[in-house]
């Protein structure tokens, strides 16, 4: 049988009906719910009327975020229990998640009424419920916290909750935290809460090692702590360990297995950008019926990130994913750039172009700073449709929001799309017999060569050893300055020639430099340097001895015969 982490241990295999309220509120501690839920549902059948059961299982649901399940457990608390103070605390934080603060203090009211100014549990989890919520209120919670720490100094759980508030009040400020959370670790040595506080606040300041030394002493402590494998595992990722950074998730999966956490484990394969590996976690959520609004959100992600790189229906997948996503989110959802943004590249990727834009459009109007990826996103896709003058103009949007922004691709793929806006242009030129309409023609090409020579210009700029760059340089110049009247063609060539290396010759730029002798040599014939002309001719039949235009060179076709 394989070895686990778990392996060796013992006493951890009781019967369900011989779990305490404590030995349970630890399974919520180390997250694993689902365990913990079970084990709820057995203690209330024995004790139906203990108002804090129904407060610790509607923090297990609250924790694994099932708040309407949680708030479902906190009412029936206060109904078989009224005088208990704990489930009010809990109406009061499902209150404060949907936003409605002033009901929620009256809820928390009635809790300080019932527990009394010396209740420090009823403190501390006042406090903690003004901390857990998207409506959080760090003053309050210190207030609560300071008074626990007042009546019950010797109590660890308090200086870990001030710890919190004072770090919510004052993130950039890890001086007081860290002071009371080693307060707490030394009241209770063994409290692995304590110490993993300690490791996260090292962590936020990137202290990585010492936070790392952190999450490992809590494990010292207790092997099964899964928190603190979750917590390793998201500082690999951090650091761009991915490896073990899933090396960790699995080990926080061997801990707890249940829907929930593979769930998690799938955000985390998306994070450390292993899509294949989240897509098959998903397909499996799936079939084991697991449903979570945000599962199809990341679906649908990491199916346009996988896409047709191993799975050719990838994109229709991903594009139902995030259908379903936003069909379940409904209206009233607060999205996120990205959303659009996916649905968009996921549309585009299909040949959709109009409606990814429309999405792609609302992912830039909630977030402006997004519009430069999408912008290139879009170029790069209508440049792989040969849609030359979109690409330009996709371009051109990154330029104007910034400059900056522009990378060696952008540019690259930018004068790419002049020249060939520039070449079509003169292709149609070409099937002009009135000379007049053809030479207009022509002149329309000549801006677009101009620009495309810019961009290429700015590529050699941003990565001047880079031979390509100097060949397009060619390229749009010899067309240019067809008769080769001045040098500028000849210098970008000669160029591209000084930056091959030997053995890059015959291997990855030998059509660069093929391409560099033939235009070189046809610029010596038109200055009339045989001795050039020459040279150049021979080095290119040594390196390609079948090329027609050496060819030509040195073996002329004969002139017909003149007529009589």
């Amino acid at each position: 049988m394989r070895k686990t982490i778990l392996s060796g241990m013992v006493g951890l295999t009781g019967l369900l009906n011989a779990q305490t309220l404590q030995d349970i509120i630890k399974k919520t501690d180390n997250e694993n719910f689902d365990a913990a839920a079970a084990n709820f549902r057995e203690l209330l059948a024995k004790e139906p009327t203990k108002g804090e059961n129904y407060f610790y299982f509607g923090e297990n649901y609250f924790k694994s975020d099932e708040i309407d399940s949680a708030n479902i457990y906190y009412s029936k608390g206060v109904e078989v229990n009224a005088t208990n103070p704990l489930n009010y605390i809990g109406l009061g934080k499902v209150l404060l998640a949907k936003g409605n603060t002033a009901e929620a203090k009256a809820q928390f009211y009635k809790a300080a009424t019932l527990g009394g100014n010396k209740n420090t549990e009823v403190m501390r989890r006042t406090a903690e419920a003004w901390l857990s919520t998207d409506t959080k209120n760090a003053d309050e919670a210190l207030i609560l916290a300071n008074n626990a720490v007042k009546v019950e100094p010797k109590n660890p759980e308090n200086y870990i909750i001030l710890g919190d508030a004072q770090l919510e009040k004052t993130p950039t400020d890890g001086g007081p935290p860290i002071k009371n959370y080693k307060m707490a670790t030394t009241l209770n040595p063994k409290s692995s809460k304590g110490i993993l506080r300690e490791g996260k606040l090292y962590q936020r300041g990137r202290n990585y090692q010492l936070a790392l030394d952190k999450y490992k002493e809590a494990l010292a402590l207790d092997i099964t702590f899964a928190p603190a494998y979750r917590e390793i595992a998201e500082l690999y990722y951090l650091v761009s360990q991915p490896s073990k950074s899933i090396e960790n998730w699995k080990k926080y999966l061997e801990l707890n297995n249940s829907d929930k956490a593979r769930y998690r484990f799938m955000t985390a394969l998306f994070a450390n950008k292993q899509y294949s590996d989240a897509i098959t976690e998903y397909e499996s959520l799936k079939r084991s019926g697991f449903s979570n609004v945000y599962l199809e959100r990341i679906a649908g992600y990491s199916y346009a990130e996988n896409g047709n790189k191993t799975d050719t229906a990838a994109y229709t997948k991903g594009l139902k994913a995030m259908n379903d996503f936003f069909i379940a989110a409904g209206p009233t959802f607060k999205y996120k750039a990205a959303d659009y943004k996916y649905k968009g590249l996921l549309l585009l990727r299909m040949g959709k172009d109009s409606l990814s834009k429309i999405e792609m459009d609302k992912a830039i109007a909630l977030e402006p700073s997004s519009a430069g990826d999408i912008n290139s996103e879009l170029a790069a896709s209508a440049m792989k449709a040969k849609k030359y003058s979109k690409a330009i103009e996709y371009y051109r949007l990154k330029m104007v929001a910034d400059p900056k922004s522009l990378n060696n691709n952008d540019y690259f793929n930018w004068g790419r799309a002049y020249y060939y806006s520039g070449g079509t242009l003169q292709n149609e030129a070409n099937t002009i017999k009135d000379p007049k309409l053809r030479k207009k023609k022509e002149e329309e090409a000549t801006p677009l060569f101009i620009k495309a020579d810019s961009a290429f210009m700015k590529l050699a700029e941003l990565n001047p050893t880079w031979p390509v760059s100097y060949t397009w340089r060619g390229r749009t110049n010899s067309i240019l300055d067809p008769k080769a009247e001045k040098d500028s063609t000849k210098i970008y060539y000669e160029k591209v020639l000084a930056l091959v290396k030997p053995e890059e010759k015959t291997t990855t730029y030998k059509a660069n430099v093929i391409e560099a002798y033939e235009y070189l040599g046809y610029y010596y014939v038109t200055k009339k340097d045989k001795t050039k002309a020459d040279e150049i001719w021979n080095a290119l039949k040594e390196l390609d001895p079948n090329n027609e235009k050496a060819k030509s060179y040195f073996t002329p076709p004969k002139a017909a015969p003149k007529k009589p």
